[in-house]
């Protein structure tokens, strides 16, 4: 297994939809050592979530690990060609931040409860509804692969900061982050 190098902001690739894998190719070599790496490389980057464009592969595929017990959606998920509804209206506001935007958050407003019908790391059909934090990263991770960025998903720019001004001027919103690629806030 391999840490892979991050794409940052700026990177065409962040910025275009990523392409279906085959269910039949989900089990080959080719995928499963992406889907490891990319493990890896989550882990190593201490996020909680990761998608393939992120790792310079335009394919709509990502990992997942928010953190909890399987009961409140924790737990290490691989999730390949997402299609997500929404039961319910509620949203919720939290700030957010990206591996791929290293140093910075962003305050987004993200649907409460999401439903997932992917496929599992052996190219099964899966379904599992997700809410909260875990639904969020849900939702971060499935905007990589439409090619979308959290900024995208503030409604106020001016909630847009860096860490370490974040964690001096407003010290109590710092602690309901969601990670996406860090361990504090919703990202990959």
């Amino acid at each position: 297994m391999a840490i892979l190098k991050v794409a940052r902001l700026g990177n065409p690739v962040l910025l275009r939809p990523a392409e279906d894998i085959q269910p039949a190719d989900v089990p080959g070599a080719r995928i499963q050592r992406l889907i490891d790496d990319m493990i890896v490389t989550m882990r190593d980057e201490r996020g909680v979530g990761l998608a393939a464009p992120q790792v310079h592969e335009s394919l709509r595929l990502f990992v997942m690990d928010p953190g909890g017990s399987e009961e409140e959606g924790g737990g290490l998920r691989v999730v390949v060609n997402p299609v997500l509804s929404f039961p319910g209206d509620d949203v919720q506001e939290l700030w957010e931040g990206c591996l791929s935007i290293p140093g910075i958050r962003g305050r987004t407003e993200r649907h409460f409860r999401v439903a997932v019908e992917s496929l599992d790391r052996q190219g099964n059909e899966q379904r599992f509804e997700l809410e909260g934090f875990p639904a969020a990263v849900v939702q971060h991770e499935t905007d990589h692969l439409d090619g979308i960025l959290f900024f995208h998903r503030m409604p106020d720019l001016d909630a847009l900061s860096f860490e370490e001004e974040l964690a001096r001027f407003r010290p109590d919103e710092d602690d309901e982050d969601e990670g996406d690629g860090e361990s504090q806030g919703a990202a990959d």
